[in-house]
């Protein structure tokens, strides 16, 4: 569903890529693991269209995505692309609904379908109570679940996560693990997961891993 061929990146004189190959298939959650300063967040950003290789190439679902830009290039993220990270980046003044809705707002969809499709996502994740409150006034936890929400509004085909668990406790953290397979199972989901945590990594379907700018395995 999706291939990076021959990634290159380069900050500056640090190569931080060096040539990365990979593929990943529908359905398929695989986590990319390896010490910081691997590669793995920027291999991310780049398939993710957060960020541009230097070199190489980026399809998905048969679409050169390096090559689109502007306008066009945003519209496909918005359409095709969920993001989820490890500080959840809700906006502070809206509502946790109107945090998962942002994203199909800006993709023109109709506010009562929205409307009705983040309740739905927010009750399946737990938080039907929750709706109405402001970021402020949710745990750590409940948080990153809004983030998830606000990631699937739009039925995306991939979902990035970066570091996602990173600022979770334990508890947390294993609830997030557990949500992101029953993801997969409901909807057939397709995850690509950068992380530290060997537990989210070993219950994957694949573990990519990453040193000095390459995957080894």
């Amino acid at each position: 569903m999706i291939t990076g061929k021959k990634i290159y990146k380069r900050y500056g004189k640090v190569e931080v890529l060096k040539g990365v190959d990979v593929e990943i298939g529908r359905g398929e959650v695989v986590a990319i693991v390896g010490p910081s300063g691997s590669g793995k967040s920027t291999l991310l950003h780049i398939l993710g269209t957060l960020d541009k290789a230097d070199m190489g190439e980026v399809s998905m679902n048969n679409v050169i995505i390096n090559s689109l830009s502007g306008k066009k290039l945003a519209a496909f993220r918005n359409k095709h692309i969920g993001f989820v990270f490890q500080f959840h980046h809700l906006l502070p003044e809206f509502s946790a609904l109107e945090n998962v809705s942002i994203p199909a707002w800006l993709a023109g969809r109709k506010k009562p379908e929205v409307k009705t499709e983040a309740e739905k996502l927010l009750t399946m994740l737990g938080l039907s109570q929750r709706m109405d409150n402001k970021p402020n006034q949710l745990s750590g936890g409940e948080q990153q679940r809004v983030a998830v929400a606000r990631a699937l509004i739009n039925k995306p085909d991939i979902i990035f996560a970066d570091e996602p668990t990173g600022n979770l406790d334990s508890a947390n953290a294993k609830d997030l693990h557990r949500l992101f397979f029953d993801l997969r199972e409901q909807f057939s989901q397709t995850f690509l997961i950068v992380t530290h945590n060997e537990e989210l990594a070993q219950l994957s379907d694949r573990v990519l891993h990453m040193k000095d700018g390459k995957i080894v395995q």
